[in-house]
């Protein structure tokens, strides 16, 4: 049989593999995983938070029982580093971790939104400790890649990804937007309101104390997180493979690109993107329009 006859035969192997795996759950959730009516997803653009979230709410969750690293995974797991069928066996209802742009079969969703000049500075140091970029490569080559969306197409640019949600949701009683930097100004807000979501969602039952959400934010500070960090960084899926040498959790602020963000950038980022940013509540510094009404959030507030 010639190398071309046998193309087919490979082709069809490779489905029937492929198809095995799903059907048994063994083919990484990503995308095609299995939804159930009470799952909750975390989702947000890279770089926005998600994981700081993550720790707010496992540790809201269950206070006794801290979330770190090493068992994030097993708490509230991220779907593209955990297999449909692990995922499956998990305790119902579950929370999810998921930078899907829009996916109408999620069911109930917090959404967490953070301001792009922010996001693309915390993306830059993300692609120089996975060695995708080197130290010294120039931010004013890095930002324009970063506005075309090229360092993961799966998930788009950032625009694309906040008006797939927002568009669609921002009224359903389904779908709670948080902006970062108002979760860093008050956080136990901010834990209030994602408490009361879940709630509504018929999530599970949880402690109404104002005392457990203090203790789930200090467990959840940047300060314990990066010294968890330290000590399981080469256990953690996200972290093993990438450069020991630079932070998975950084400065954890909102408003440093203020000073570390060139102008130049932060003029691209506003040309591109100005009008949304304006309407979640970014103040622009070059050319903001005054008539720009604010984005729709009824369902976050």
């Amino acid at each position: 049989m010639t190398p071309k006859q046998q193309r087919p035969r490979r082709r069809f192997f490779g489905a029937l593999l492929q198809a095995v795996r799903i059907l048994t759950g063994r083919q990484t959730a990503g995308r095609g995983i299995t939804v159930f009516p009470d799952d909750v997803f975390i989702v947000s653009y890279p770089r926005s938070g998600n994981t700081w979230v993550r720790f707010l709410l496992g540790n809201l969750i269950e206070p006794n029982d801290p979330v770190t690293f090493s068992n994030v995974e097993s708490r509230i797991p991220e779907i593209y580093f955990n297999t449909d069928g692990f995922l499956r066996r998990l305790p119902r209802p579950r929370m999810l971790k998921s930078h899907e742009c829009f996916q109408p079969h999620y069911p109930h969703v917090l959404y967490i939104v953070r301001d792009p000049r922010d996001v693309a500075l915390s993306y830059f140091h993300h692609n120089v400790k996975a060695r995708n970029i080197p130290d010294d490569y120039p931010m004013a080559s890095f930002v324009p890649r970063f506005i075309a969306g090229e360092f993961d197409f799966r998930f788009g640019c950032w625009r694309d990804h906040v008006l797939s949600w927002t568009a669609v949701r921002a009224n359903d009683p389904r779908f709670l937007m948080l902006r970062y930097e108002d979760m860093k100004r008050g956080p136990v807000d901010a834990l209030r309101n994602a408490r009361a979501f879940l709630e509504r969602c018929s999530f599970r039952q949880l402690d109404s104390n104002e005392e457990t959400l203090q203790r789930a934010i200090d467990l959840s500070s940047a300060d314990r997180m990066r010294a968890l960090e330290k000590q399981e960084a080469s256990q953690w899926v996200l972290t093993r493979k990438t450069r020991s040498d630079k932070p998975f959790v950084r400065s954890a602020i909102s408003g440093g690109w203020k000073t570390q963000l060139p102008s130049e950038s932060v003029a691209a980022i506003e040309a591109a993107w100005g009008e949304v940013m304006q309407r979640l509540g970014y103040e622009l510094i070059s050319r903001p329009n005054p008539e720009l009404a604010p984005l729709s959030t009824k369902a976050s507030k």
